[in-house]
């Protein structure tokens, strides 16, 4: 099935607000025209399940319904994503330092090869995604090298103990102080939170060493397996998002401090 979103109009509109109406979200009249009573329906079913509420069917979004062909949908992103070329091996310093002004080269030339290596074990070293990760880097940590988390308003109250605000934050896992500190923003995507030091550790075959040891996420070997391991979690909705040059949805995967 293709991607539909407001102002789309087939029979495939017809089978989606089906859908909606027998998993108890009201899209209206049942006419194969997504307007905005079935985009709301949809954004409300998205909510329900913790899908990207974008208001936009895509694959994930059509699995959830349970439409027929939303598995095959999946399947072919997936085996097309793993066939595209790759273009690892044009990727340089001196390239990517063009995208990093003001960033040390030193740090390009040492970090690169790491980042390069875990996007083609990963299956993102086609042109896209190695974007993709490059913009990341330069959102998150410019100096294209693994850092730790700053103290800053958004983590630490004034007068108060470093990363305060994160000791208690039910959706990162903590567990209360010194959590905050503990887990705090590490690594290229500023990995946080107890949680997800846990699930990450585990993804990249770890154990607990990410929990016992979090300033192994500044490793740059496993900064950059870190790195890669996100993009692939959120790999199809980022392919969604480029697909639909929805420049806001794809703006929102550099924000990785919440990454589960």
């Amino acid at each position: 099935m293709p991607i539909l979103k407001k102002g789309a109009s087939s029979p495939d509109v017809i089978k989606l607000q089906q859908r909606l109406q027998e998993s108890g979200f009201d899209p209206g009249e049942i006419d194969g025209v997504f307007g905005a009573a079935t985009e709301a329906a949809l954004i409300a079913f998205q909510q329900s399940k913790g899908l990207s509420a974008d208001g936009i069917a895509g694959p994930q979004t059509c699995q959830a319904l349970g439409q027929d062909d939303a598995a095959t949908d999946t399947a072919t992103m997936n085996e097309a994503s793993s066939t595209l070329p790759s273009v690892a091996a044009n990727v340089t310093a001196n390239i990517v330092s063009k995208m990093f002004p003001g960033t040390p080269i030193g740090n390009i030339n040492q970090n690169l090869p790491f980042i390069l290596t875990a996007l083609q074990e990963a299956g993102l070293a086609d042109k896209d995604m190695v974007l993709m990760a490059l913009a990341t880097i330069r959102a998150e940590t410019g100096s294209f090298k693994p850092i730790s988390e700053g103290i800053s308003k958004f983590n630490t109250s004034p007068g108060s103990h470093p990363f305060d605000l994160y000791d208690d934050r039910q959706d990162l896992g903590n567990q209360g102080r010194p959590d905050g500190a503990q887990f705090k923003g590490r690594g290229f995507i500023q990995l946080t939170g107890r949680a997800n030091y846990r699930t990450f550790s585990q993804v990249l075959g770890l154990g607990n060493q990410l929990i016992d040891n979090p300033e192994l996420a500044n490793q740059p070997d496993i900064a950059a397996k870190l790195l890669a391991a996100f993009l692939k979690n959120k790999e199809q909705r980022i392919r969604d998002a480029l697909l639909n040059n929805d420049l806001k949805r794809r703006g929102d995967w550099s924000m990785a401090a919440v990454m589960v």
